[in-house]
């Protein structure tokens, strides 16, 4: 089992910057990724930036590229998601979650932390 641990979410105003913070703990030897996702109600989850564990490669949604950073602290299994030049429509509940080794998709998921950006 993994556990994981979000927190750094809050109000922020338009244009504003906030860090998200997710630390993984358990049985993570087998970390293959680690990866932020973002929900809103009434919507589908949204792949927001994700990090491949060896090697470090890092991938972005769309919406987010170029104004959100996707970061780690290897030896503490945490990873990190700076977020700059927020808009409005990046208000959701943010998800941290674990892809293991053998595993077809994420495996294990974070409680979320809330992010609302107010215009």
């Amino acid at each position: 089992q993994v556990q994981l641990i979000e927190s750094g979410g809050g109000l922020v105003q338009a244009g504003g910057s906030l860090r998200l913070s997710c630390a993984a703990s358990g049985r993570t030897a087998r970390t293959v990724a680690m990866g932020w996702f973002r929900q809103v109600p009434g919507k589908e989850r949204e792949f927001v930036a994700s990090m491949r564990w060896s090697g470090g490669s890092t991938y972005y949604g769309d919406a987010v590229k170029d104004r959100f950073t996707i970061s780690r602290a290897k030896a503490s299994m945490t990873i990190y998601l700076q977020m700059n030049r927020l808009k409005p429509e990046d208000t959701a509940l943010y998800y941290c979650a674990v892809q293991m080794l053998g595993g077809a998709n994420y495996d294990y998921w974070g409680q979320g932390t809330q992010v609302t950006v107010s215009s």
